[in-house]
């Protein structure tokens, strides 16, 4: 049996106002886009072999086949992991300053961590997140927990 890879290439969401979301990756944080086409979609490069689209609601209805609704998001967190509680502060400042939306301060996560919660112009709740059992070996490979 056929079975499809344990991966995925493109995350793509739906952007209200994809000059805000412009605005905001490029303009407030910096990010360099891999690809970007004006009143339709932005691609942004976020990891080996991964690209985060924000593609216009519109645009990304019509690809659909659905209705208006069909573009909204809920239910989402993409988070970004840093070294330090330092880091996460800053960031997450960072991310209000470029106009994002505090959604929850920094402080102690339950995994005893540290986080904060920062919506981007078009509701994209982005974590910062300090976990200190997080690591990433040389093979590539996610390890959740203590360090071993």
């Amino acid at each position: 049996m056929l079975t499809m890879d344990q991966r995925v290439h493109f995350i793509t969401l739906s952007a209200a106002d994809l000059d805000a979301a412009r605005a905001f990756y490029r303009g407030g944080l910096g990010w360099t886009p891999l690809l970007d086409v004006p009143g339709e979609i932005i691609f942004f490069q976020v990891a080996p072999g991964l690209v985060l689209g924000l593609y216009d609601t519109a645009h990304f209805v019509a690809d659909m086949h659905g209705t208006p609704a069909d573009g909204k998001l809920g239910g989402l967190t993409l988070s970004h992991n840093v070294a330090t509680r330092a880091e996460v502060d800053a960031v997450v400042q960072q991310a209000v300053d470029a106009g994002g939306t505090l959604i929850k301060s920094p402080q102690r996560a339950d995994f005893g961590g540290y986080h904060g919660h920062v919506a981007d112009p078009n509701g994209v709740v982005w974590e910062i997140c300090h976990n200190p059992g997080w690591r990433v070996d040389e093979s590539g490979q996610v390890h959740l927990g203590p360090v071993e």
